[in-house]
């Protein structure tokens, strides 16, 4: 697949984010309208009805500021993981959401784990790594604008506040290094040029015989034997050619 079909512009590149983060502000909306139980929705470490929250936590949030901190970068991230690598864009948040929940019900504390945060860490761990194993020029820019804008956030995988899930947070950032990993050739390759290439004969490239071994330009170099037999047989067709035109 060619570079053009990787990085390429559909509608869901937009609308696939733009339907997550409505879908959790309307749960949102929904708990705090009419159910609140919903915020018990969470992952609860080691407790087989904690399970559940695998799949559910991360549309359930506590609080508006929790919601808002989480909804930016997400569409961020989305957005540049529909657009830059779309044929696994959705493994990666499927898979994504079902592991680092996973982590989190291994390694948490006995409490209720809710918010998108887990899933957050995971494209941002994936977008990183994937740029940085691919050592395409523009996967490795978009990395470096990862750890530019989200690069403070590694300090939040450790218990550093009190409240918080550092927990979901680890096991994003470990569930996104793992599917970089895994989907490390679904990607688009750097470009290679045709000196670059093992069979690659500077002897046979046109544009390397103007210069001779000092560096200084020849204007009409001379030609190799294999140019003088195809000028041979060139003339020799034109020849039987013109001979065939004129009976």
């Amino acid at each position: 697949m060619s570079n053009q079909q990787h990085f390429k512009y559909s509608t869901g590149v937009i609308a696939y984010p733009v339907f997550f983060i409505m879908l959790i502000w309307i749960v949102f909306w929904l708990q705090v309208r009419f159910f609140p139980w919903i915020k018990k929705l969470g992952v609860y470490p080691l407790e087989p009805e904690g399970l559940l929250g695998i799949f559910t936590s991360p549309l359930v949030h506590s609080d508006i500021q929790h919601l808002y901190h989480n909804s930016i970068p997400l569409f961020i991230l989305s957005v540049a993981l529909f657009y830059f690598y779309r044929k696994i864009a959705w493994k990666v948040l499927l898979y994504g959401i079902l592991l680092s929940g996973l982590i989190t019900w291994f390694i948490g504390r006995p409490s209720n784990h809710i918010g998108a945060s887990g899933l957050v860490y995971v494209l941002v761990s994936f977008v990183f790594f994937k740029g940085v194993f691919a050592k395409h020029y523009r996967l490795v820019a978009l990395s470096l604008m990862v750890v530019f804008l989200y690069g403070s956030m590694i300090w939040y995988v450790f218990p550093v506040k009190e409240g918080m899930s550092w927990e979901g947070h680890l096991g994003g950032l470990i569930s996104g290094f793992v599917f970089a990993l895994i989907f490390r050739k679904s990607v688009a390759k750097p470009e290679r040029y045709v000196w670059q290439e093992p069979d690659y004969n500077e002897e046979d490239d046109p544009f390397l015989r103007h210069f001779d071994e000092n560096g200084n330009f020849i204007e009409n170099p001379e030609p190799v034997e294999e140019d003088i037999e195809t000028s041979e047989e060139n003339q020799v067709q034109i020849k039987y050619t013109f001979k065939g035109n004129k009976d």
